[in-house]
């Protein structure tokens, strides 16, 4: 965090930005936009960081269009910046130097299934919901729901995950091959559709990550999973968040099988029983799914069951009706619109650490002494499956003495996390709002290492610059 005001650049001169715009206008006609409005949409932050329009955005519909962009602002060293829905939390769409944003949202074709192998080839616009909705029919779906309806394209860009990684991991996990559109407007074929390769350096994953900053994705190739004969959810609540932590831990440890473990703090289940208009226990709460055949359903919410009363979880309740199913993790998804609620008018930045399972639960509960000592309100959800949780930290940022508590505990976070042998980010990403704390978790060599690619890969800074690599 630090401060609320993003880091600017140096922008391109001046008549070096209009001889690019008049050139994208001349090519782009009425999908290059200028519009303020539209502008301040697409440099937009979620955080407390200042929001930083681009000069202009164009709409792309196809790779060729990329391509152009990118070739025209290399030509005048304008930076470029791709943007699929706007859902990152880091500033990762924000524009410091200016510069022209590519919309991909009209690239939202699913160009290719392959039911029989697992895998389908996709345009980035796509989202998740829209993806899944075209897959039904044909028995399979794409797992990794970070909550919002990002953009496949984005999610890869950012490395996202969410509440389904416990079991079927993250994106870097389930992007097989992508095409990639280079800081010269080439294009690089990263893999093909097999399952695994040993052909050279491994660049599909060297770009998932990358925040755009070495390649605009302009086409995925990513694995899909069988829809599950049974789906089950449950709820069981906890005396304690050290016992909802510590079921988490034994239940991974032990083999369970679990799709989904979702952990909501005693203030979160407030926030949102209000919001979503549930009737939960208010005290904390995992809420977890079960994927598999009825009888591996019924006997995997037996085994968890048996661990929750171990740790002082509470009655264990189950459904495997859809809409129940659909209500529960819908309010789990708008956790942040209810944390709001708790206190309107109020900033809220939410950050995330993510640390092994084995310090989970110590995390957790050193993190909400620390929430308590600093008078603080900061509701905890947590993927506590893979270690992975984020505190919406509600602040007055006009009250200096409450902006610098704030400032205090998120820097305590990140320590914390670091020091438990974890890192500042288990899937927001850096872009600019973690920056500074890149050195501290992999150190000058690593930074240095990442510099030397960017270098490589994008010589001129115009790809996303000001992001991952501290300026």
């Amino acid at each position: 965090m630090g401060s609320n005001e993003a880091k600017a650049l140096p922008r391109p001169d001046a008549r070096a930005l209009k001889s690019a715009i008049d050139a994208l206008a001349a090519r782009f006609g009425n999908r290059l936009i200028t519009s303020l409005a539209v502008r301040e949409q697409h440099g937009h932050t979620t955080t407390w960081l200042k929001t930083q329009p681009p000069d202009a955005v164009v709409m792309a519909q196809n790779t060729p269009d990329i391509q152009d962009v990118v070739r025209i602002c290399a030509q005048h060293r304008v930076p470029v910046i791709a943007f699929g829905t706007g859902t990152s939390l880091e500033g990762q769409v924000n524009a410091p130097a200016g510069g022209v944003c590519i919309d991909l949202r009209d690239m939202n074709r699913l160009i290719a299934v392959h039911p029989e192998d697992l895998d389908c080839v996709i345009e980035p616009g796509i989202t998740r919901k829209t993806l899944n909705e075209q897959l039904r029919d044909q028995g399979v779906f794409f797992p990794i729901d970070p909550g919002a309806d990002a953009s496949i394209g984005g999610m890869a860009s950012t490395r996202a995950s969410g509440t389904n990684a416990v079991r079927y991991g993250t994106m870097r996990d389930n992007v097989i091959a992508l095409k990639v559109v280079r800081a010269d407007g080439e294009i690089i074929t990263t893999g093909t559709r097999a399952k695994k390769s040993s052909a050279g350096y491994d660049l599909t994953h060297l770009f998932v990550g990358a925040e755009g900053t070495l390649g605009i994705i302009s086409e995925l190739t990513i694995r899909l999973r069988g829809i599950p004969e049974t789906i089950a959810a449950a709820a069981c609540s906890f005396t304690t968040v050290a016992g909802a932590c510590q079921a988490t831990i034994l239940a991974i440890q032990t083999g369970i099988p679990v799709a989904r473990i979702e952990l909501l703090s005693e203030t979160q289940v407030k926030a949102s029983n209000v919001y979503s208009k549930l009737t939960l226990p208010e005290t904390p709460l995992l809420l977890l799914e079960f994927h598999g055949s009825e009888a591996e359903v019924a006997e995997q919410t037996q085994r968890f069951a048996e661990i929750a009363a171990e740790c002082g979880g509470g009655e264990f309740q189950w459904t495997a009706k859809a809409e129940d199913r659909t209500k529960l993790w819908q309010a789990r998804h708008d956790a942040y619109w209810a944390v709001r609620g708790l206190r309107p008018g109020a900033g809220v930045v939410a950050t995330d650490v993510c640390v092994p399972i084995s310090r989970l639960a110590d995390c957790v509960a050193e993190t909400e002494e620390d929430i308590a000592r600093l008078n603080l309100m900061a509701p905890i959800v947590g993927h506590v499956g893979d270690g992975n949780f984020h505190c919406s930290l509600l602040c007055d940022v006009d009250d200096a003495d409450e902006f610098a508590r704030s400032e205090d505990f998120m820097h305590r976070l990140v320590e914390r996390a670091l020091a438990m042998g974890g890192t500042c980010t288990g899937e927001h990403g850096i872009g600019q709002g973690k920056q500074k704390y890149l050195q501290a978790e992999l150190g000058s060599e690593a930074i240095d290492a990442m510099r030397a690619l960017k270098m490589a890969m994008d010589p001129l800074n115009i790809l996303n610059p000001g992001k991952i690599i501290p300026v």
